[in-house]
C-alpha cells in the first residue's frame, strides 16, 4: 500500500493561502479539529506548498499574526512512497501530517490516515498494544484550572492529559483539541512595571516584572479558568495489554480520538497513542 492509497487529495484538503492571518487558521482548527493546516501559495503552475501551521504554534505565539512567521518546516513525501516508509518518517520526525509534494502540492497524509489503514486491515499486523504502549502517562488533577492544564501539556510536549479525581483514579481525558475549541484571541493593553502577583493565589505562576511603567498593546490567547472537569471527556475509551493493534486502531477511528489509556483491573497502567501504532508497520 502506497501513500496515494491513503492520502487526502489536494482538492479535499483545507489549506490556508499566503498572504493570510492567524485568525483564518484558528477558525479552521476550531471547526475541523485538525492539528495543523498546510499553507500554500497560488502560482501559474498550481498551488505551491510552503509549510504547516500547528495549533501548538498558535497558542505559543499569540502576538504573531503573519502566517509566514508561524509556519513549521516539516518533511514531505510523494504519492508513490510505501505507507510503512511514511509511517517511519512520522514517528522519527514527530510529524502528524506529511504533505505530499511532487513539483506542486498534491495532498496530505496524516497519522489518522495510516491508523485508518491499520483499522481496515489494509496494513496487517498481529501485534497487541502492550508492545507499543508507554507507562509514562501525562496526568493532571480534574480540579486544576484549564490554563494550568494547558501549560502542563505544553511543558510535557504531548497533546493529552489524563485527569485524576481526589482518589487518584482516572476520571477523564483532556486534549489539545478540547482546549483550542474554547480558546479565543483577546487584544488590549498591558501596563509594564512593578507587577506583583497575588501571593495568596494557589495557581499563580506569574513572575515578577520591573521594567518601568508604560502601556503596550497586547494580543493573547484567552483560555477559560474553569476546572479541567468542565472541558474533559468523561466517557473514556480504554484498552488492555492484550488488545490487538488493529482493534485499538478501530476504536481510535470510530471514537475520533488520538490516544487510549491502557488499564488493568480498572487501574491506569499506561497509554497508547495513535502514532505508537504506526511502529507496528515497520518493526
Amino acid at each position: 500500500m502506497n501513500v496515494a492509497d491513503a492520502m487526502t487529495p489536494r482538492e479535499d484538503v483545507v489549506t490556508a493561502e499566503l498572504p493570510g492571518t492567524r485568525s483564518d487558521v484558528l477558525e479552521y482548527l476550531q471547526e475541523r479539529s485538525f492539528s495543523s493546516v498546510p499553507v500554500v501559495k497560488s502560482t501559474d503552475d498550481g498551488p505551491e506548498y510552503r509549510g504547516l501551521i500547528s495549533r501548538d504554534v498558535l497558542i505559543e505565539q499569540p502576538d504573531e499574526d503573519q502566517l509566514v512567521m508561524l509556519m513549521d518546516d516539516v518533511p514531505t513525501t510523494t504519492a508513490d512512497t510505501a505507507l510503512p516508509d511514511v509511517a517511519r518518517t512520522m514517528v522519527e520526525e514527530n510529524a502528524r501530517r506529511v504533505p505530499v509534494v511532487d513539483g506542486e502540492f498534491e495532498g496530505i497524509v496524516t497519522v489518522t490516515d495510516v491508523v485508518h489503514a491499520i483499522a481496515a486491515g489494509d496494513q496487517e499486523t498481529d501485534e497487541t498494544v502492550e508492545r507499543y504502549a508507554s507507562g509514562d502517562v501525562n496526568t493532571t488533577y480534574e480540579g486544576a484550572p484549564l490554563p494550568v492544564a494547558e501549560r502542563e501539556l505544553s511543558y510535557a510536549n504531548v497533546p493529552y492529559t489524563v485527569a485524576l479525581d481526589d482518589d487518584g483514579r482516572m476520571s477523564g481525558v483532556l486534549t489539545e483539541v478540547d482546549i483550542i475549541d474554547v480558546a479565543r484571541i483577546v487584544e488590549g493593553e498591558e501596563e509594564t512595571g512593578n507587577n506583583f502577583p497575588d501571593q495568596d493565589s494557589q495557581w499563580s505562576w506569574e513572575g515578577i516584572k520591573g521594567v518601568g511603567s508604560r502601556y503596550l498593546p497586547t494580543r493573547d490567547i484567552e483560555i477559560p479558568n474553569g476546572p479541567v472537569s468542565e472541558f474533559m471527556s468523561e466517557d473514556v475509551v480504554t484498552a488492555s495489554s492484550g488488545t490487538a493493534v488493529q482493534e485499538a486502531a478501530q476504536r481510535m477511528i470510530s471514537n475520533d480520538i488520538e490516544q487510549i489509556p491502557m488499564v488493568s483491573a480498572e487501574q491506569l497502567v499506561g497509554v497508547v497513542r495513535d502514532v505508537d501504532l504506526l511502529e507496528a508497520l515497520y518493526e
